[in-house]
């Protein structure tokens, strides 16, 4: 089989190159660069500069054609500038969604189709299971590594085409010990990191500076609109934070920790509330992907709504749009997040949190 490897230039892409290469497949390797080389270098960034270099040393190593894509434009208004909206609208966005949906999982997965190849793979810590002709998508073995939470979005027709060959690997070490195994420099270089493409580790810095106007101060108010401090900027805030308030508890009538619980973008205001008592039943999403056949009446399933988080029992209801009805209350859902839904360790589908989040509980 001719497969086409996205190949980052970290340890976990470069073992799934060398595995498919060691079971006879024709491998090609393509690496996305996503970021000028000079702009991001520093330890745990992927994409970029030295990443490449070490992307194409396996590819000698392995005696494999290695392809690296002008991706830069493309990451940028796809994944980086869209990621500074998300923030500017009071959101809290997932980056890695966008981009595995963006330049990887469409534009990389186009090329491999156009170089003839019949499949994709990533080294992803997902399990594809095919069970009666469908293509599942679960959980991994190794739990600690799970990235299925980032990968909800992908479509029935492009989980076809992909394959994740660590899925089914013990654990990181077992990878690592691969590596080294089949010679691979790139054996103990690590990890990247979840925001992949902020050089300075700040995200608030990047968001202010591509929208100046999430840097401005504003006011810190109560449910009721009463001023109870002050912010630098609603970039630094999510919804759930207890952190950068202050001391505004004080200001409260009984003292209680506070949360944010709001973000007004339109005001620059961040509304606050008791963090006990916060949580919500209900919620909406958008732009649902669904990778089973849901049905018009919804389906009772498991639902994760942040990346590391515990699965919590609900029911999603198609009522015009999609409504996530929790059986115990969760933790308040910050709009932009994602919601995932599961039934065991299969992904069944999954949306965004959208900011017309509703206070009432189940019935």
């Amino acid at each position: 089989m001719r497969i086409l490897v996205a190949m980052s230039g970290g340890v976990d892409s470069s073992v799934v190159a060398a595995l498919l290469k060691q079971e006879g497949h024709d491998v090609i390797g393509a690496t996305l660069q996503l970021y000028d080389h000079g702009e991001t270098t520093k330890a745990g960034s992927c994409c970029a500069g030295r990443d490449i270099m070490d992307a194409r040393a396996v590819a000698d190593r392995l005696d494999i054609p290695h392809y690296v894509i002008d991706a830069e434009e493309r990451f940028r208004n796809s994944v980086i500038e869209r990621f500074a909206d998300s923030y500017a609208r009071g959101e809290t966005p997932v980056p890695c969604v966008a981009c595995n949906q963006g330049v990887k999982f469409t534009d990389l997965l186009g090329m491999a189709r156009d170089l003839g190849c019949e499949a994709m793979a990533t080294g992803h810590y997902v399990r594809r299971i095919e069970k009666d002709g469908t293509a599942e998508l679960h959980r991994p073995v190794d739990l600690s590594r799970d990235q299925s939470w980032f990968l909800f979005a992908t479509t029935r027709d492009q989980l076809d085409f992909l394959r994740f060959p660590l899925g089914a690997m013990p654990d990181k070490d077992a990878v690592r010990a691969k590596a080294e195994e089949l010679g691979l420099a790139v054996a103990t270089k690590p990890d990247s990191q979840d925001i992949c493409f902020v050089p300075t580790g700040s995200y608030a810095g990047l968001v202010e500076k591509l929208r100046p106007e999430t840097g401005a101060a504003g006011e810190i108010v109560n449910a009721d609109g009463d001023i109870v401090g002050r912010h630098d900027g609603i970039a630094r805030y999510t919804v759930g934070q207890s952190k950068r308030l202050g001391d505004i508890h004080t200001q409260t009538k009984d003292g209680a920790r506070q949360m944010v619980t709001r973000i007004d973008a339109t005001t620059r205001r961040i509304v606050v509330g008791p963090r006990q008592g916060a949580g919500r039943h209900r919620f909406r999403l958008r732009d649902v992907n669904w990778l089973i056949d849901a049905g018009e009446e919804g389906i009772r399933c498991s639902v994760q709504i942040r990346a590391r988080e515990a699965v919590r029992e609900a029911w999603v209801r198609q009522e015009g749009s999609h409504t996530v009805v929790m059986l115990d209350e969760a933790a308040m859902p910050a709009p932009g997040q994602a919601c995932v839904l599961y039934r065991g360790s299969r992904v069944l589908g999954g949306g965004f949190i959208t900011a017309d989040i509703e206070e009432e509980s189940a019935q």
